[in-house]
């Protein structure tokens, strides 16, 4: 399996503030990995620096074999990698149908000349990308909500929404921060099923922050687990969760009983 993203010695630092530490990660094609570890132990800043939002302090980020490091998010976007957010960002007063066609802007061939002259190609576009909107709505349920503005939808229907959108985007990676946030327990077994159908699909990767532990242990192939920055270690679910490390970070050590 060919490797698709690597971050070499990634440190992040904010004025005397070192949020990401000489930080290593590996991605190949169609691999399903988590990235876990306590608030505020860096990982929302690694994926900012891997989409653009940040550029790391030192250290190297390639996507198939080239540097991305430095380019901005629309750029990286275009390379082949998208991105839900911890806070959902989707356009509220926008519709469901509009929210996924915008991404498609992306990928567009016709231009503003195109547009405004409304040649056959920019007709013919438009509806096989206006069929593409239907197809990815109608694949994740949401269709019979197209034409509802999102900001109406329940909370569990926007964070799909995100990843509908970010799929629009016909990306060759796919990362994920906290999708479970705020969801029922019914809703995270079937995000849980939903990011396995879509790797499967769509033949991505995705990379994914979370803390729920029955999530990123469920579905997750290989796991990465960050403290205050630096990576403490790496494994398969089984291997990450017996790691005396891991086990301190999250659950901290016993303190002995004091004698009596």
């Amino acid at each position: 399996m060919a490797l698709l993203l690597e971050l070499k010695q990634c440190t992040v630092q904010f004025g005397g503030l070192t949020a990401v530490s000489k930080f290593d990660l590996q991605v190949d094609e169609n691999d399903l990995c988590g990235l876990i570890g306590p608030n505020g132990a860096g990982k929302t800043t690694i994926f900012n620096i891997i989409t653009g939002v940040y550029r790391p302090t030192s250290g190297s980020i390639t996507f198939e074999g080239k540097p991305i490091a430095g380019l901005k998010p629309n750029a990286i976007a275009g390379r082949g990698i998208a991105r839900t957010f911890q806070n959902i960002r989707l356009f509220p007063t926008l519709t469901v149908f509009d929210n996924v066609r915008a991404a498609f802007n992306l990928r567009l061939k016709h231009r503003l000349a195109h547009a405004l002259l409304r040649i056959p190609a920019f007709y013919r576009e438009e509806n096989d990308v206006a069929r593409q909107v239907r197809e990815l709505l109608d694949i994740f349920d949401l269709n019979r909500f197209a034409h509802l503005r999102c900001g109406n939808l329940s909370y569990g229907d926007q964070r799909r929404m995100e990843i509908v959108r970010a799929l629009a985007t016909k990306p060759e990676l796919l990362l994920l921060d906290e999708p479970a946030a705020g969801m029922n327990p019914r809703e995270k077994e079937q995000l849980m099923e939903l990011i396995k159908f879509v790797k499967k699909k769509y033949e991505i990767a995705v990379l994914l922050v979370e803390h729920d532990m029955k999530v990123v242990m469920g579905i997750c192939e290989r796991i990465a687990v960050l403290d205050y920055g630096i990576k403490i270690a790496e494994g398969s679910p089984h291997e990450v969760r017996a790691n005396p490390k891991v086990i301190e970070a999250y659950l901290g050590q016993e303190t002995p009983a004091p004698a009596l």
